[in-house]
């Protein structure tokens, strides 16, 4: 009774004060110490009992088998496997379903198998630890056929084994069966669990049905809790319908729920796929209101996010206030420096995470590589690549692989690259080639560009962009009857060119403008493109009239680069934002070189700091040079 309210104190002082001890009140200490977390005393009493020659009990078994899941303790686990054989207890239904979670919460999936397989009788709970311990341990499909079994044997279903079950659909994406799962919790009655509604919430989210998840949500409002909304919200975010999960995280806040650290995660994270700057600082605002700015998981969201807004400064500033960043807080700075080309800063954080005795992963070195290929530190970029199985035991994956090649080609070491191609142990994926097709065009060599969009247009046939890349090769060498026939080939396949957009966020509103753009209003824009252009010529711009590879007058040439859609969406910006707040212009595609030399002397002219993100890293403009130095 003492243990059970939680009263350890006085249970331990009357089993003390006991002239004569048996099985009951041993087993009934070991329990007690097991339910109340404390670990240690329930493994020390488990001896005691061993030592004054109590007889152990099932009871004993499954309380101290609960402790070695606890302290994540396998070896002290299959000790107890052996001494439960010993005894007599490892085919008893009570102690072989604790044996078999034990082992699936250890990962040690084959031998929660082996305990499972050598049960003489199987009954619902041990089939429901097999089942969980799969979905945990991240073979799914394994425990979808588990849950098949069940049912052909005519085992009890409940809500637990459902419950798992739809937790597999969901990592699967599989709603055809989490429909049928959805059918059976109806006939069963338990359409009014509240886990299991949440856990349909969350599958249907997941499988990007966000129709049935809000039918579902909707149709009880008696089972709606945090749970439930963030698997709501959770489900916009990954179709990116930011606007619905914000709107789903207002009506929480009406309805007097408070968000956790998992609600806040999902939303940052939207706020960062979008660039969604204002949003995610209203966001940094509640965050800091509930007291989760400290959690390493939602500072690691927020890091993300002002990364891929282009405020790296305050990346920086959410780390430093974490007290104990991990491995997931570390990489997302890591990843925020990388996005902005600063390799060096990315360097000194890998080694400051060393020395921290964090352990890197795979995700480490992506950002370590493209931070080293952003800067040209191609020596350091290989010798972190060489260094990854040998050092860290970290095996490199095609995604490394593919740095690599970027880290090469960019330096115009394409015949190292081309050589590290062939060595590889696995062909390139579209990145690899795509980044190596972008260096053959920007150092001008057409037989390894061919080579490259030969192999884009095999992995990546309605990919425009190899096309257009490669047309360039081509016409840089004047070769234009081979522009030409890309062109019809183009025409012929209906392979339309990605048009190039860039878009602004001013007062929680995205204004987006494409090449002569005639959707805003264009005279005032205009006539300060046109300012503009007369003031940086003055301080020394040149126009990159080469750049145009269409033969057309000299002026309509400068005029065309004059207009695109980076260069109009900096002017509308320094139109509407105030003085002193940076301007961030985002691009769907690589920034072209001219723009990037105009808004350099943009930057000086105006003295203001222009923040731009292209489609593979971001551009700090102030007064006339970039972050980059000219090398991207």
């Amino acid at each position: 009774m003492y243990s059970r309210s939680g009263e350890l104190g006085y249970a331990t002082k009357l089993f003390d004060k006991m002239p004569q001890r048996n099985v009951v009140s041993w087993t009934a200490m070991i329990t007690g110490f097991s339910q109340n977390w404390r670990f240690h005393e329930a493994l020390n009493t488990f001896c005691l009992m061993r030592n004054v020659g109590e007889a152990l009990t099932q009871f004993a078994f499954s309380s101290i088998l609960r402790a070695c899941v606890s302290l994540e303790s396998i070896e002290l686990g299959t000790q107890m496997h052996s001494l439960a054989m010993k005894c007599g207890f490892s085919n008893e239904l009570f102690v072989g379903s604790n044996l078999a979670d034990m082992y699936s919460k250890c990962g040690i999936m084959h031998d929660a198998f082996k305990v499972f397989n050598e049960m003489p009788c199987k009954d619902q709970v041990l089939w429901t630890s097999l089942i969980d311990g799969y979905v945990k341990n991240g073979d799914c499909g394994e425990a979808l056929i588990a849950y098949k079994k069940m049912i052909s044997n005519d085992i009890l279903i409940d809500q637990h084994v459902l419950c798992s079950a739809l937790s597999a659909c969901s990592s699967l994406k599989s709603s055809d069966l989490g429909k049928s799962l959805h059918s059976t919790i109806v006939k069963l009655g338990f359409e009014l669990d509240t886990v299991l509604v949440n856990t349909l919430i969350d599958m249907y989210s997941k499988s990007q049905d966000m129709e049935s998840a809000s039918k579902i949500f909707q149709s009880d409002s008696h089972c709606r809790n945090i749970v439930s909304y963030t698997a709501l919200i959770d489900g916009y975010v990954e179709m990116g319908q930011i606007e619905n999960a914000l709107s789903t995280f207002v009506d929480l806040r009406r309805q007097g729920i408070e968000p956790n650290e998992f609600t806040f995660s999902s939303l940052v994270k939207a706020c960062a796929h979008q660039a969604a700057l204002e949003h995610g600082i209203q966001l940094h605002g509640q965050v800091v209101k509930s007291n989760f700015d400290r959690d390493p998981y939602v500072a690691s969201t927020l890091i993300d996010m002002y990364g891929k807004c282009g405020l790296f400064d305050h990346s920086s500033q959410v780390f430093a206030e974490i007290e104990n960043p991990n491995n997931i807080a570390w990489n997302s700075l890591l990843g925020a420096f990388a996005q902005h080309g600063l390799g060096r800063n990315a360097i000194e954080t890998f080694q400051q995470m060393i020395d921290r005795g964090i352990k890197p992963n795979a995700i480490t070195f992506v950002s370590l590589l493209i931070g080293c290929s952003h800067t040209g530190m191609v020596e350091e970029g290989l010798n972190f690549f060489h260094s990854m199985d040998k050092i860290y035991g970290v095996m490199p994956r095609e995604e490394h692989y593919s740095c690599v090649i970027d880290l090469l080609g960019r330096a115009g070491r394409l015949k190292e690259a081309e050589d590290f191609i062939n060595n590889m142990p696995f062909e390139p994926n579209a990145f690899g080639w795509c980044s190596f097709l972008g260096a053959c065009k920007i150092h001008g060599d057409k037989e390894r560009g061919k080579i490259a969009a030969e192999k884009l247009m095999t992995l990546e046939p309605e990919n425009s962009g190899t096309h257009v890349l490669l047309s360039t090769i081509y016409a840089k060498e004047g070769q234009w009857e081979d522009v030409r026939s890309l062109r019809k080939m183009m025409r012929d396949g209906n392979i339309k060119k990605l048009p190039g957009y860039s878009w602004v966020d001013i007062q929680n509103k995205t204004h987006i403008f494409e090449a002569e753009d005639r959707s805003h209003s264009t005279k005032e824009i205009y006539e300060k493109l046109d300012s503009l252009l007369d003031e940086i010529k003055n301080v020394g711009y040149v126009p990159k009239t080469e750049l145009v590879l269409v033969d057309m007058d000299e002026a309509l040439k400068e005029k065309h680069l004059h207009r695109h859609s980076e260069r109009i969406a900096v002017a509308f910006s320094l139109i509407n934002m105030p003085i002193g707040k940076p301007i961030i212009v985002k691009k769907n595609l690589r920034v072209c070189d001219d723009c990037h030399s105009a808004i350099k002397f943009i930057s000086k002219v105006t003295g203001r700091i222009i923040i731009v993100r292209d489609s593979s890293r971001f551009h700090h403009f102030s007064n006339g040079s970039c972050s980059c130095g000219d090398y991207w």
